[in-house]
């Protein structure tokens, strides 16, 4: 199968084309019939299992489906791919990072980039950053972003161009709800086809035999300590009554403790499930694509009338090799989505450039030196017609504020008293 060039794919982005896609049929690694564990979430009325399970047609027929990994973790794994590969500097394109190496007590951070948080650039951990001194938001490339939209997409492109691929809303910032929002052109998803439910079995033996009645359990006031079986050195509450560990289910229990033993249990409601095979849909629109208008060169200047179309042309093919670069890292560092459900391919990856007017989809082939390629390529067209990107990264200081916030909440943690339900 012939490898994408930089020739189709912009023609496909021009308009020959609607969307790639690309479908992969995934099996357990243990194979057909061994169980995997999908992601759990809470459990709501009426439902019987924490999962998300919901009927859909699949291949002319209903089947009952779980979703294995959602469309935002899926693009998570895309990022951090990106990032990895970036960091091995396989691929170039533009970086913000906030770099935490330089604050006491907190160089274990390292960097954080705006492909590994939650709301990308706009969100508040780059927001209480500096750059040279300023607040970003305040910096040009601060302004550059929040000023951004889908008709004058320049400063967006210039800085964090995956936030147009993967999607942005700066709901959080000086505008509010008219904050840049751009919809996400990436989607995949990987979900369980046919599934069948199963149970979970847990249980823990104490070498020790410590039995429950070797409690009640405290609270020790020396955080070094953690507890101790002793009332008159325990942790007190308002009204001198001795603070007992755990909660509700363990409460002054020595297994809250984690000593003593944990009667067998069975969990139906998250117990895994075995399944037909499971499927992999990534469908990347280059109709999303082609809205994106580019009034202005990286440098502000007005893009000539003449030249204009061509212009963002090249920025929206560059965009889309930096996506299909995305999906072939992703496809590279396999489909290892949680502790129990590592899956693999049951055959070699493929990917259509979907037609119009029903026309049969093209298919072609793309490794990761192949998008490595095909990005090197497109991004240099774009930037001879004044669309290049900044080569980074761009890097942050957290601002005295934010360090001070992040050393304070790892202060309670080890504390012991930072927890959530606290």
């Amino acid at each position: 199968m012939k490898e994408l060039d930089l020739t189709t794919l912009r023609s496909a982005v021009a308009g020959s084309a609607v969307a790639v896609r690309s479908i992969t049929r995934l099996q357990p690694a243990g194979g057909p019939g061994d169980k995997v564990f999908p992601p759990t979430y809470m459990k709501e009325k009426g439902a019987e299992t924490k999962y998300a399970l919901e009927r859909r047609r699949i291949e002319g027929r209903e089947s009952l489906t779980v979703l294995l990994d959602s469309v935002a973790s899926q693009a998570n794994r895309m990022e951090e791919a990106l990032l990895e590969a970036w960091r091995r500097k396989e691929i170039d394109f533009p970086l913000v990072e906030v770099d935490f190496s330089g604050e006491t007590g907190l160089e274990d951070i390292g960097q954080i980039t705006a492909l590994q948080t939650p709301h990308r650039i706009a969100d508040a951990l780059l927001r209480d950053s500096l750059l040279d001194g300023q607040l970003f938001r305040f910096s040009d490339p601060g302004r550059a972003f929040t000023d951004s939209r889908p008709n004058h997409a320049t400063g967006m492109y210039r800085y964090c161009p995956t936030a147009l691929i993967f999607g942005v809303w700066d709901s959080t910032g000086p505008k509010g709800g008219l904050g840049a929002k751009f919809q996400r052109c990436m989607v995949s998803e990987i979900i369980g086809v046919d599934v069948v439910g199963g149970v979970k079995t847990a249980s823990r033996l104490d070498p020790l035999g410590i039995e429950k009645k070797a409690g009640p359990v405290f609270q020790h006031p020396d955080p070094k300590e953690r507890w101790t079986l002793d009332e008159s050195v325990a942790m007190k509450e308002g009204k001198g009554k001795p603070v007992p560990v755990g909660g509700s289910g363990d409460k002054g229990s020595p297994s809250a403790i984690n000593h003593g033993n944990i009667p067998p249990t069975i969990d139906s409601e998250a117990g895994g499930v075995t399944m037909s095979h499971a499927l992999q849909t990534a469908v990347f629109s280059l109709a999303g694509l082609r809205r994106l208008r580019f009034v202005t060169d990286i440098k502000g200047a007005v893009l000539p009338a003449a030249s204009r179309d061509e212009a963002e042309l090249a920025a929206r093919t560059a965009l889309a090799a930096l996506g299909l670069a995305g999906l072939a890292y992703l496809r590279q560092s396999d489909f290892d989505l949680r502790s129990r459900s590592l899956l693999v391919p049951e055959a070699p990856s493929s990917y259509e450039l979907l037609g119009r007017d029903g026309q049969p989809a093209t298919q072609f082939a793309l490794t990761t030196g192949g998008a490595a390629k095909l990005l090197a390529e497109a991004a240099s067209a774009a930037q001879k017609l004044g669309l290049g990107w900044d080569r980074g990264p761009i890097t942050l200081k957290p601002a005295p504020k934010l360090a001070a916030l992040v050393r304070k909440s790892r202060e309670l943690t080890q504390a012991g008293s930072g927890s959530e339900s606290d």
